[in-house]
């Protein structure tokens, strides 16, 4: 064998082994990530010391940008959502030509969530532009980019996150582009899933990579976990004390203990390692209190835009000085699952002449996209065999639709290890390629 022979095997197999690790399914011995509690994980994320290097926001070239995209609803929109008559992003540019990552936020969070900071500080830092975009769960998109305004419908969502795309691209022309990459997180990431498919068609960007963080499987089993949550019977609350009550009752003393008030990122792992920790119960109670407000944002912008009347009256007059603490609470009184059969499955029935529940689950889930997962070599999974948005047999759909292209970590909960430095190179060798 020649020489260059033998240094052309020698660095196939280098190749090899580099992508084997990168795609190696860590197991529960090796795989460090130390919460192993997937409420903690969850709410906490990791212990700083564990997190991944990431650039300062005065050393990246970001700025914010708006789009008009709905010239048309502008003057019937009510004067409380003036602000958000344009959809806002966020682009991140490098100084010269580099691979473009479009982010996709999770459940009603807007483009500048924390999840969204941190994954473009990581991808920036690693030589991406990132254009950081709301989810069309978020009452800004709903407002000023959603031709319904009635978010759910899986495949509509990713036809206005494509145009909203394609008028950010439009937007930039001078900007140098080398390839373009698509990330979401929780349900940012099954977007992702059916803005790639759509692309697949109207190739527009021929995504290179896609990555999809803690992906919903089957919508409606993820939203009926984050309701059942927020039921949790909690110890110490009755009809007097609220949970609110007990939890600030609890960070008061844990403030007092430290001596000095810290709302640093560090605070909840922190405050998870002192005696006044919650227990599982109490960050069930929280998790699912966070996801019931998100609930009732989509409920209340939803109904408002679309008059429907459910939560505010469809000709009542709604100013900047109205109050909105009566509707809201309204709003609160609607779960996910109400939101689906009182706003979502009637006007998903008039587009499709009829049909059940359970048709349109599965018409909005991963199940619809099992073919396309199977055959699209470019996408990828990392999820948490403890994610508590997962249901029965929704690990045994993503090995088969995925195969290897699924990396499955032991531990983390909800995107609790996104964060950890692990993860974050797994991240980074998937779309560096």
């Amino acid at each position: 064998m020649s020489v260059l022979l033998r240094l052309a095997v020698l660095f196939a197999a280098l190749v090899l082994s580099a992508t084997s690790q990168a795609l190696t399914q860590p197991d529960a011995t090796s795989y460090g990530y130390p919460l192993a509690n997937p409420f903690e994980a969850t709410i906490a994320t990791t212990p700083p010391a564990l997190r991944p290097a990431l650039p300062d926001d005065e050393d990246i070239d970001q700025a914010d940008h708006s789009l008009r995209l709905r010239p048309e609803r502008e003057f019937s929109l009510q004067k409380n959502f003036w602000p958000v008559s344009r959809l806002t992003y966020r682009l991140a540019r490098q100084d010269g030509p580099a691979p473009l990552v479009f982010l996709i936020a999770g459940t009603g969070a807007h483009y500048a969530s924390s999840l969204n900071e941190y994954l473009k500080k990581l991808l920036y830092g690693a030589g991406f532009h990132v254009v950081q975009l709301s989810s069309p769960t978020s009452y800004d998109f709903m407002a000023a980019a959603s031709r319904h305004a009635t978010p759910g419908i899986s495949s509509e969502d990713a036809d206005d996150l494509y145009r909203v795309m394609q008028a950010v691209r439009a937007r930039h022309p001078h900007l140098q582009v080398t390839d373009y990459h698509l990330a979401g997180y929780s349900l940012g990431a099954l977007h992702a899933a059916f803005v790639s498919r759509l692309d697949e068609s109207r190739r527009a960007f021929n995504f290179k990579r896609v990555l999809m963080l803690n992906p919903p499987v089957n919508l409606y089993t993820s939203t009926s976990n984050l309701d059942r949550l927020v039921q949790t019977r909690v110890s110490g609350i009755d009809d007097s004390t609220t949970f609110y009550q007990v939890v600030m009752a609890k960070l008061t003393r844990y403030f007092r203990e430290k001596g000095y008030i810290d709302l640093s990122e560090a605070l909840l792992y922190d405050f998870q390692q002192s005696k006044e920790q919650l227990s599982d119960e109490q960050m069930a109670m929280l998790i699912g209190s966070v996801f019931r407000f998100s609930a009732a944002d989509i409920v209340f912008t939803s109904d408002l835009l679309n008059r429907r009347g459910l939560i505010t009256p469809p000709n009542y007059p709604i100013t900047e000085s109205t109050r909105l603490e009566p509707f809201f609470r309204r709003a609160l009184q609607c779960d996910f699952d109400c939101y689906i059969r009182e706003q979502l499955l009637p006007m998903w029935r008039v587009q499709t002449n009829g049909n059940s529940l359970m048709q349109m689950v599965d018409q909005i889930s991963l199940y619809a996209l099992e073919d396309y997962l199977r055959r699209s070599g470019k996408i990828l999974v990392m999820h948490n065999a403890d994610d508590i948005i997962l249901g029965p047999g929704d690990l045994g759909f993503l090995r088969r639709a995925l195969g290897e292209r699924l990396i499955l970590y032991p531990r983390g909960g909800h995107c609790g290890n996104l964060n950890y430095r692990v993860n974050a190179n797994d991240m980074l060798e998937f779309l560096r390629g």
